[in-house]
Parts: structure tokens; sequence; C-alpha cells
């Protein structure tokens, strides 16, 4: 008989963690194919409209950026930026005019980072995309307030425990 500080077998810990498995897995396909499909449905949306201007990062980029004002490392640390090259897009959007840079008065080193009124034509053009999303999401795609809300608190609880797993080391 197993005592409760009794460790469990292998086959014991396998048959607990071989339903999860297949779910997080799954969960971790997801959510990257969905970013990529996110990506898609901006530059479609730019493709209809003749805008080959501005890549979907980049017009994502922007969106996320809206009306503040932020240093290019605020870009990723805030969520604003999922790629690597973040430089790159920022310095191109500046040479095309989308964003503006100044130093800042109070650290020299810190380079601030706005949308310019092209660059907030281009959020315009997200952010009206989205909401016609927001119309249609639950008619067409069939995806109710509440099963948002669920999966929004899901995602949330997976991004704290990555961050934990980084911060913490566990």
């Amino acid at each position: 008989m197993k005592t409760a500080l009794t460790a469990p077998s292998g086959a014991e810990t396998e048959t607990q963690v071989t339903p999860i498995r297949a779910h997080y897995l799954e969960s971790l396909t997801l959510v990257e194919r969905l970013h990529r499909r996110l990506l898609d449905v901006i530059k479609d949306e730019f493709d209809r409209r003749g805008r080959a201007d501005i890549n979907s990062v980049q017009a994502l980029l922007l969106y996320n950026i809206g009306d503040k004002e932020v240093t290019a490392g605020e870009l990723r640390t805030r969520g604003y930026y999922l790629g690597s090259n973040v430089s790159y897009n920022v310095k191109k959007l500046v040479e095309m005019g989308y964003l503006s840079h100044q130093r800042s008065r109070i650290d020299r080193r810190s380079v601030r980072i706005a949308l310019t009124e092209t660059g907030q034509d281009v959020h315009a053009i997200v952010s009206s995309l989205y909401e016609k999303h927001v119309r249609t999401v639950e008619q067409i795609g069939g995806i109710k307030a509440d099963e948002f809300s669920r999966l929004n608190e899901a995602l949330t609880r997976l991004e704290r425990f990555w961050t934990d797993q980084i911060r913490f080391k566990l």
C-alpha cells in the first residue's frame, strides 16, 4: 500500500503527464500558427488596399505602438514586437517615415519612438480590421465572449508560467 509520501513510479507519472502533454504541444503549435495567420490576415488587408509599402510585421508593430512613445527595448519587453530583428524594422520604419525618433532628454543613450502621421494611418487600417473582426467573429467564427474570456485567462496563466521558468529557472 502506498502512502502519501511514496513517490509515484515512472509508469504512473507517465500516465498522469500524457493527457496534458498532447494538449500542451497542440496549444504551442496553435499559438505559433495563429500568430502567422494573423500576419497573413493583416497582409491580405493591405494587399486589398493596394498597399505594398509595408509588411504585416511592420504594420502590427505600428498598431501596437499606437499613441504611445516608447524605446526600442520596450517594444519587446511590453510584447509589442515578437521578432528578433526589432532594430532592423524600427530603422526601416523611421527611414520610410512611419516612425519618428528622438533622443531622450533624460537619458541621451535612449531613443524614443512614436508614430508619424503616416504611421497613424497604418495604425488606423489595422484598427479598423480588428473592429470588423469584433463585429463578425461571434456570428461568423462562432466564438462567444465567454470563450475568449476563458482563452485569455488560460493564455495569461501560460505566459506567467513561462515567465517564471525564465525568471526562476524552475
